[in-house]
């Protein structure tokens, strides 16, 4: 499935799926859905779902309804979520990396345009990230 949202195209075919689910029920059951977590080259993450009549991707047809998909653009911290909630461990720590369980952090200063810090706050932002996190998640990716 390709679709454009706010002028970015998410395309199923030439992003890597990098996660995997489903409710359990057959695909010819009303209630089946399936969902699956999409990396694009740029790091953006996008969830491509589909599913029956009686899913959350039902599509309608005046009074009736049947099988439907949808593609909803996500940032970091919502494909984290979505992670956490519906794979295992070992699955989520190959999409995000090992997760650090310290809580040490170090403090440091870096000297950077106005310019340039403003445009990282926007970047961290837009994944719903604080600025550190964003730094050092663009570093491992």
């Amino acid at each position: 499935m390709k679709k454009i949202i706010n002028g970015k195209r998410y395309d199923t075919d030439t992003a890597e799926r990098v996660g995997t689910w489903h409710n359990g029920q057959y695909t010819s059951d009303f209630r089946y859905c399936s969902e699956d977590l999409y990396r694009k080259r740029s790091g953006e993450y996008f969830l491509h779902g589909e599913g029956g009549a009686l899913s959350k991707y039902a599509s309608s047809s005046g009074d009736s309804s049947g099988w439907g998909e949808n593609i909803r653009p996500l940032t970091l911290k919502q494909a984290q979520e979505w992670a956490e909630e519906h794979l295992d461990g070992n699955e989520y720590e190959k999409i995000f990396g090992a997760v650090d369980e310290s809580s040490e952090k170090t403090t440091t200063s870096i000297s950077l345009t106005a310019a340039d810090l403003k445009l990282i706050k926007e970047k961290a932002t837009k994944e719903g990230m604080t600025l550190s996190d964003f730094i050092v998640w663009k570093c491992k990716n």
